[in-house]
């Protein structure tokens, strides 16, 4: 005699929230776990053998968690909790609302993988911190939320963005303009995230005044940055020698963190990245974090796990063949 569907009892924004539109989020769920999903009222009932309802009821209680303190669900969010349940990990486990970021636009920012929790606990601890890996995993976003969050709170007088402008050369000049506007064109990715968390209008104040600045690799040279809070992004494409010089910038009251991935060098000689020179040098000293994300932790389109991954399988081929 089989077994009854399991009912699980929902607010009706969790509901909502498992649901989708168009029960775009239950199809997810029930191709994922191969399980047959309703929502009769108050909740909704799973059926499916006993392994299948139980990781699908993880994933569930972790949508309706995070439906419950206020998030916008999306499909990326859905995705993220099948692979958290899928890894036998328990609701929540994600983490929760930390202090220490901002609410944007689109409702509080928090954490959607047990990796993202730990970078930003990192952030939260450590002078020093390096998120490594692919794109799509929030490495950028996060550590700019909580920039953005000591800024707004006034823990520190200034929010510092470098990056390696061009690749490995950083050849600024062809382009028209000033320092700004040759710049901007490849800080995108951050003033994106610093309109959805800031606004338009606070973020155009904040850089008038200063309180928020972006420079090439090659403009921070001789500069002591006191009570700052500083994004190294994309540093896979720094050479050992830039990186040295960024880290060094640190000056009293500053926070750094150093994003990138290893696996997408542009620099003409590969080993000469900074990026993985200084986590091998610095990683268990004392006020460094590192906090190394996976394939799994991707958040972005669901199309940008999958072609990380054929590239991954490709990479390891390649190796054995060689």
């Amino acid at each position: 005699m089989s077994r009854a569907p399991e009912f699980i009892s929902l607010s009706d924004a969790a509901v909502r929230a498992v649901t989708g539109a168009n029960s775009r989020h239950t199809a997810l769920i029930e191709d994922a776990f191969g399980v047959l999903m309703e929502t009769p009222g108050g909740g909704v009932s799973v059926d499916g053998d006993s392994r299948a309802r139980a990781a699908a009821k993880r994933a569930v209680q972790t949508i309706a968690e995070r439906a419950d303190k206020g998030l916008e669900i999306a499909e990326a969010d859905v995705r993220v909790a099948i692979g958290q349940a899928r890894a036998g990990q328990p609701a929540g486990s994600g983490g929760g609302l930390l202090g220490t970021l901002p609410i944007g636009r689109r409702g509080p920012v928090s954490p959607k993988t047990a990796a993202q929790a730990r970078y930003l606990q990192a952030l939260s601890n450590c002078e020093l911190v390096f998120g490594l890996g692919p794109a799509g995993t929030g490495k950028t976003f996060l550590a700019v939320a909580h920039g953005a969050g000591l800024l707004l709170r006034g823990d520190v007088d200034r929010l510092v963005v470098t990056r390696p402008a061009v690749e490995a050369g950083e050849r600024l000049g062809f382009l028209p303009g000033d320092l700004t506007e040759k710049v901007d064109p490849y800080m995108a990715p951050v003033w994106e995230a610093l309109t959805d968390i800031l606004g338009g209008e606070q973020l155009r104040r904040r850089r008038e005044k200063g309180e928020i600045e972006v420079a090439p690799v090659a403009f921070m040279r001789g500069r002591t940055l006191s009570h700052a809070f500083v994004i190294v992004d994309e540093a896979q494409n720094t050479s050992r020698l830039q990186m040295k010089m960024l880290l060094t910038r640190l000056g009293e009251g500053a926070r750094m963190a150093v994003t990138g991935d290893p696996s997408q060098v542009d620099l003409v000689n590969q080993n000469d990245s900074g990026l993985a020179h200084a986590v091998s040098l610095l990683d268990g000293v004392e006020g460094v974090g590192v906090t190394r994300f996976a394939v799994e932790d991707v958040v972005r389109h669901p199309m940008v796990e999958r072609i990380v991954r054929a590239y991954e399988a490709d990479a390891a081929k390649r190796g054995r063949v060689g």
